[in-house]
């Protein structure tokens, strides 16, 4: 297939140190990148062999990267530095070789509480704060950035998130359906799961993660320190793979073709009318409301998307340290230095014509200066 694709070719030749990957996902919208790599044939064009594992939860990720059973990983942002850190778990050498996504997360509430009169994000402070730790809301890992998301939307609430409500981790595809058996009132996730409670009819949504932090930092392709100091070239190449697939997705005539192979060859379990929808930018609120974001799910534009920024990386480090789960005196933007494999990069990008940014550093703009 990739013969009959007009896509960016590498000019690296790489002699790689080991072909064959095993890469796992947690079946989401934003595992595109990786199925696109592989659909495309666009691993095989860089030299490796590419195989896909899906995991049942996050944990499970983090377990499997950890002990050399992944090579690599669809991951949580946050998840990575969480794991670097030794937050909740084995201190573990991470990098983060590139962004896969911005933008594309939400914050569902369940349709029973619009019988208590809660309906929007001020609404449901005025009921948090009558009836503290009543209301329990669910995200997919401590340090991602489901729980972040979660957290500094409900603090530019006025909401204390570690104090007046209830908090549970759950995977993804459990979400609606402990909304419907209201053991949850509330979660945040990457999509399809929030379009799936509105079709289901269990759930509307308060909030996209773009309004949280337009173009946020999302899912990361991470690996282990020891892999990219094993295997160079390898990394190398895997990034420069995925640089490609990225760079595909972000066409508009390839949206829905995208999708359809997530549907299809069961990447994803949910149909085409879960998916496209949010993949394009138009959200139905579950309400009868329906708006197109500013900020839709990115993949490459022009590179922007992909560069693993310094700044992000202290951000959730900064989030740990505001959240109580770390507090060792280390500086935020040191650590993301050591996380994020900018060198290696830039050389993937330069070698596949990707345009890199004036500054390893961004502006982060965050409800509430978070």
């Amino acid at each position: 297939m990739v013969d009959n694709v007009s896509v960016m070719r590498s000019k690296s030749n790489l002699e790689l140190e080991k072909t064959e990957l095993v890469i796992g996902y947690i079946p989401l919208t934003d595992c595109a990148p990786l199925v696109t790599a592989v659909k495309l044939g666009l691993d095989q064009k860089h030299g490796l062999k590419i195989r896909l594992q899906s995991g049942s939860s996050w944990a499970s990720i983090r377990d499997r990267l950890i002990i050399g059973e992944l090579d690599a990983a669809h991951i949580l942002y946050g998840m990575v530095y969480g794991i670097h850190l030794g937050i909740g778990g084995i201190q573990q050498k991470m990098s983060v070789l590139m962004t896969l996504n911005q933008n594309g997360q939400g914050i569902t509430l369940s349709k029973q509480l619009l019988g208590l009169g809660i309906h929007d994000g001020a609404s449901l402070a005025e009921y948090i704060h009558a009836h503290p730790r009543e209301l329990r809301f669910a995200q997919t890992f401590p340090t991602g950035t489901h729980a972040m998301w979660l957290y500094t939307w409900l603090a530019s609430l006025g909401v204390d998130p570690l104090n007046e409500v209830e908090l549970v981790v759950l995977p993804p595809p459990e979400m609606g359906n402990h909304m419907l058996s209201g053991q949850i009132h509330g979660f945040c996730a990457g999509e399809p799961w929030n379009a799936r409670a509105i079709r289901d009819g269990v759930g509307f949504s308060v909030v996209a993660s773009q309004d949280i932090w337009p173009n946020h930092p999302e899912k990361v392709l991470g690996t282990t320190k020891e892999f990219v100091s094993k295997f160079p070239n390898t990394a190398q190449a895997l990034v420069e793979c995925i640089l490609e697939a990225c760079r595909y997705i972000d066409e508009p005539a390839h949206c829905e073709e995208v999708v359809r192979w997530m549907v299809e060859d069961g990447y994803v379990n949910a149909t085409m009318a879960d998916i496209l929808p949010r993949f394009l930018g138009v959200y139905e609120n579950g309400l009868g409301g329906c708006t197109v974001t500013k900020h839709p799910i990115r993949f490459h534009d022009e590179g922007s998307v992909n560069f693993p920024y310094l700044s992000d990386g202290a951000w959730f480090v900064d989030q740990f340290k505001r959240w109580g789960m770390f507090s060792k005196n280390k500086d935020a933007l040191a650590v993301a230095a050591e996380v994020s494999e900018i060198a290696l990069y830039k050389r993937a990008a330069q070698s596949m014509g990707v345009a890199l940014p004036d500054s390893e550093m961004r502006s982060v703009n965050v409800v509430n200066g978070s």
